[in-house]
């Protein structure tokens, strides 16, 4: 799988299931809304009373699965961060691509965007014999 393969395939979706590393080295797990910029950084947006916020603060090491319902999944592995000024106008851009309605969420106190940058992703197809599955670095 190529990067740009890999931002069409992300393109096609909007959920993650996102895991995080909780107190005391315990994995925590949430379904997210996610857009992607074609830098390949992938935003979400979230409120800082959520663990996933907390656990993220504290430990940037972030996992994404993308993809779960046609037997064909994308794994990503990377670093979260909280970017600000002309950087998170950009990501916001992205991830109101994704989803418009997230504007209306711009009031709400607390409200902050995750940027996730890949290092890793596996790309997994088990719709065809024998199963597609490819590794991609993205250092």
């Amino acid at each position: 799988m190529t990067r740009d393969e890999l931002l069409w395939f992300l393109r096609r979706h909007k959920l993650a299931v996102e895991a995080s590393v909780g107190p005391g080295g315990r994995p925590q797990a949430a379904v997210v809304g996610f857009g992607v910029s074609d830098q390949l950084e992938i935003v979400f947006d979230t409120v800082d009373t959520t663990r996933k916020y907390r656990n993220l603060l504290a430990d940037p090491r972030i996992a994404l699965v993308i993809g779960w319902d046609e037997a064909v999944t994308v794994q990503i592995e990377g670093l979260a961060d909280f970017p600000e000024g002309p950087e998170l106008e950009r990501l916001k851009a992205a991830y109101f691509t994704a989803y418009p309605e997230g504007r209306e969420r711009l009031g709400w106190p607390g409200i902050t965007y995750v940027r996730v940058r890949a290092h890793w992703a596996r790309h997994s197809d088990f719709t065809v014999e024998p199963a597609r599955i490819e590794e991609l670095t993205l250092d």
